[in-house]
């Protein structure tokens, strides 16, 4: 999208009129949407970090075959926290960091609509991140059932369970108040003149992702909230032994938990729909096309019908197994149109290879690899075969590893400019590029073939059979992580520190309200709303 702002509008103004705060006070009470954008980044990357040395742990524990360091059920500890932490502490806080940092700057709003409430949703984090992790030092350990928490198990698990659930209440109550707050600014806070089919294509990912936060997150705290129950008040939502049907839990975590996935790649796919524009300097193919892929009659709707493809072998009708096999299929229409309009924008531009573009073109095919395992994984007798296998594991760590984490590489190369007033060093960019695409592909390439061989997830031993593949795989895992721990004392800590001054646009191909700021972005900016014509 290309923007005219017409003289007289959009002035910055801010800092000589109003006292930026200082210290602890800035961030404790933070209500500028940009120091609570950098808030939740930092906490995601710290989460990240977190979550990254448990998989160390469980690769530690799967170089060899036999018990070799940790006992099964702290592995399975290992295996669930891991989860919950990547999923609920990393990677959606970071896109909730990115919303915070660019959507005012995209559409020309002064603030975030609910700045208090902004402040409030972030700080609930924290807190759940406390008990989250805490839940090692309970009585038993953490919850071992999995991040899907499925009962009968989890009804068995001892406090850290407990921990757990409140843990998810507050994070989910988190991304309710950042729904809202997105949403609102959205649809509220466009510049004059910036109609909804001008508004660049993150916000439009985001708005939709909101949407899907505000209608599955409080189906979520429905599941955990009955198994609570359960658990410590003498119901039996899930509880074979009173009448309770355990299978009945899939289905309400499922309905959650599909829409969620999309979630934590949605706004990634609106970041890599800015970067591969700004590098082949030309506008997005199929703008409107990419729209309505993502929105009401694509991604967003049937995410919420295909909860059950996690359900195969359950015992369901064949009826529902096509049902649910053929509606899962029609996700891939959407999501190829995205790829080819990303092909399309990139054919015939000037492409130049920033680290930016490195890992938008990465992503892509990356993702596609994750996404054609899934459109396997449709198909209901291939499913039942693969079942809770390392094929399962492999497919969403691609989608989430080298799809929504890739994404939120491309994006923080290609904003930190305006964040920090700093260029990275560009040769350090591409080192950690080339370092995470090959690492990510030798840890988790090897896991479909674990998986077709049989290999079940969440076991701490296995077959002599699977070593050489479990070996390789193991060092993947670490080199990668190595890679990620030379990314931020690299390139984040010298970026964020100093380093050649950043130009108000760095990429000569970029378009948008963003990059008519200077460069770091100033405390406030358009208080007076830009004309976009």
């Amino acid at each position: 999208m290309s923007v005219t702002i017409l003289p007289g509008h959009g002035e910055l103004g801010g800092d000589e009129q109003h006292a930026q705060p200082r210290g602890w006070r800035r961030w404790l009470y933070a209500t500028n949407h940009k120091d609570i954008g950098t808030l939740y980044l930092w906490f995601s990357l710290s989460m990240f970090m977190a979550g990254g040395v448990l998989a160390l742990l469980i690769r530690l524990e799967l170089f060899q075959p036999g018990l070799q360091f940790f006992h099964p059920e702290l592995y399975n500890q290992f295996v669930t926290v891991h989860g919950l932490v990547m999923v609920f502490g990393a990677i959606m806080p970071a896109f909730v960091g990115f919303a915070n940092w660019m959507i005012p700057l995209m559409i020309g709003a002064s603030d975030m609509a609910f700045a208090r409430m902004n402040n409030f949703s972030f700080w609930l984090l924290p807190p759940a991140a406390l008990l989250l992790l805490g839940a090692f030092l309970a009585g038993g350990g953490a919850t071992a059932s999995g991040w899907t928490m499925y009962p009968p198990l989890a009804l068995q698990m001892g406090p850290g369970m407990d921990l757990t659930i409140f843990a998810i209440h507050l994070m989910g109550a988190s991304s309710i108040m950042g729904a809202i707050n997105i949403i609102t600014t959205i649809l509220n806070m466009r510049a004059p003149g910036m109609g909804l089919m001008k508004m660049p294509m993150f916000c439009w990912t985001w708005l939709i992702t909101a949407y899907l936060l505000l209608a599955v997150m409080p189906v979520l705290a429905c599941a955990v909230t009955m198994l609570l129950t359960d658990r410590h008040f003498g119901t039996s939502f899930f509880n074979a032994a009173g009448g309770g049907d355990p299978v009945m839990y899939q289905h309400v975590f499922w309905f959650f938990g599909h829409p969620e996935v999309y979630i934590m790649i949605l706004p990634g796919f609106g970041m890599i729909s800015h970067i591969i524009p700004a590098f082949a300097r030309k506008p997005l193919f199929g703008y409107a096309s990419m729209v309505y892929a993502t929105a009401a009659i694509a991604i967003a709707i049937v995410s919420f019908i295909v909860w059950a493809h996690h359900m195969f072998t359950t015992g369901m009708p064949v009826t529902a197994q096509l049902f649910f096999m053929y509606a899962t299929m029609l996700v891939a229409v959407p999501t190829g149109v995205k790829v080819f309009n990303w092909i399309a924008t990139m054919w015939k531009g000037s492409l130049t290879l920033e680290t930016p573009m490195l890992f938008a073109i990465g992503f892509i095919w990356v993702f596609t690899i994750g996404g054609l395992s899934g459109v396997l994984l449709s198909i209901v007798p291939i499913d039942i075969q693969v079942h809770d296998t390392y094929y399962v594991v492999a497919h969403f760590h691609y989608v989430l590893v080298a799809g929504s984490l890739f994404c939120l590489f491309a994006g923080f190369y290609y904003w930190v400019p305006k964040w920090t007033g700093h260029m990275y060093k560009e040769w350090r960019a591409k080192f950690h590029f080339w370092n995470s695409l090959i690492w990510v592909n030798v840890t988790f390439f090897p896991m479909h073939f674990l998986g077709l061989a049989g290999m079940p997830r969440r076991y701490a031993d296995y077959a002599m059979q699977f070593t050489d593949f479990h070996m390789l795989t193991s060092v993947g895992a670490f080199l990668f992580g190595l890679t990620q721990a030379y990314w931020l004392f690299t390139v984040v800590l010298p970026t964020v520190r100093g380093g050649d001054k950043a130009a108000a646009k760095p990429w000569d191909g970029a378009e948008g309200l963003e990059w008519t700021v200077p460069s770091p972005a100033p405390f406030h900016t358009f208080e007076t709303p830009p004309l976009v014509k």
